[in-house]
């Protein structure tokens, strides 16, 4: 057999991500590649710090973007975070905070588990209640937008209480960063990643990460080395500091970083209110036409992510039946539930450059019609 080249159709992508990638980064992907140690290169690395720094609202001086998805980004904290007996409070809402769960247990962390409904965000309340009930409780780790259920949880808020309680805070925003508020300074958050291929509209593979100075120290006191030779961010920081020379930890993925780097220029172009208002704006026309089919969301509007809408398949419906003929007919990919959603839930997603009115009129018009 002759294999030739893989031609992939055009798709629709409004899933939980990957989202539709601006056509700009696309373009941005196919620049001739330079050595990762070129001056060249390492003047768009610090140019894509600052960018970064703009996305998160930080002025972080450890803001990088990880050379892996954003489930390496979330490794990345735990593993330089989180020492063997370190007592770590998980939130838990979803399919994420169990994987946050997983990633304490697996550095040699006890996790205290706060448990909440599928498709609530995170209550500050449990979470004051268990860390009043165990002082030796170092971390609190949330997910800020639960990808598995649509939801937002209240990342100031939950903040705002780990500080009381001497804790840092982990956070995943691999699903926020750039469709909803997300002020990392402001909101006193520690350490905190995210995913370039959500409401960044970039190719996946990136973590973007930050981390405040006292997660730094946290790290620079460990007692034992990072269980990680690759994330351990002690050695990556020679590389991406922008202090003296550079020296060297892996080859950087130069071309998915041209890719980032042109995704955040688009970010800084729209400007971060006027993106989360567009991914807000397209939500509402979503909502008002999947009411009209009678079909129903999962969380709350009070806690629902606009750019991640996970909604009730409508009884007698088949799931992947459904997915499959708007996939096969109209070229449209939805996502389907995870977890305790499997085969009861759709996630919608209205992420980046899929965050567009056609794209809500395409999939509403689809739906429709399959239904019918």
């Amino acid at each position: 057999m002759t294999i030739t080249s893989f031609i992939p159709p055009h798709r629709t992508l409004m899933g939980p991500g990957p989202s539709d990638i601006y056509p700009q980064v696309l373009q941005a992907l196919s620049r001739p590649t330079v050595g990762h140690l070129d001056p060249l290169f390492i003047g768009m690395m610090d140019e894509l710090k600052q960018l970064l720094q703009y996305a998160f609202q930080t002025q972080n001086a450890f803001t990088i973007a990880v050379s892996a998805p954003g489930s390496a980004g979330m490794e990345a904290c735990f593993v330089n975070l989180v020492e063997a007996g370190d007592k770590v409070l998980v939130c838990r809402n979803g399919v994420f905070g169990e994987r946050m769960r997983e990633n304490v247990e697996r550095c040699g962390g006890v996790a205290i588990v706060v448990d909440n409904e599928w498709g609530a965000a995170v209550d500050p309340d449990l979470v004051e209640q268990a860390l009043q009930n165990d002082p030796e409780i170092k971390i609190v780790a949330f997910v800020h937008a639960e990808t598995s259920t649509g939801a937002l949880s209240d990342a100031k808020t939950l903040a705002k209480i780990a500080r009381k309680h001497d804790c840092l805070t982990i956070v995943d925003a691999v699903t926020s960063l750039g469709g909803v508020p997300l002020l990392v300074d402001e909101w006193q958050l520690d350490a905190v990643y995210s995913g370039s291929q959500k409401c960044l509209s970039c190719t996946p593979g990136l973590s973007p990460l930050t981390f405040s100075q006292k997660a730094i120290d946290k790290i620079q006191q460990r007692k034992t080395k990072v269980q990680s030779w690759f994330l351990d961010q002690s050695l990556v920081l020679g590389y991406w500091s922008g202090e003296g020379k550079r020296s060297y930890h892996h080859t950087a993925p130069v071309n998915s970083l041209y890719a980032l780097h042109e995704a955040l220029v688009l970010l800084q172009n729209e400007g971060l209110e006027n993106a989360w208002q567009r991914h807000r704006n397209v939500h509402e026309e979503l909502k008002v036409g999947l009411e009209k089919l009678g079909i129903k969301f999962v969380v709350e509007e009070t806690s629902r992510l606009p750019q991640l809408n996970a909604v009730y398949i409508p009884e007698g419906v088949d799931d992947a039946e459904v997915r499959n003929e708007l996939l096969q007919r109209y070229n449209l990919e939805i996502g389907a539930g995870l977890g305790a959603l499997a085969g009861k839930a759709w996630r919608i997603g209205l992420m980046g450059y899929g965050a567009r009115s056609e794209n809500v009129a395409l999939c509403l018009k689809a739906l429709e019609t399959t239904l019918k």
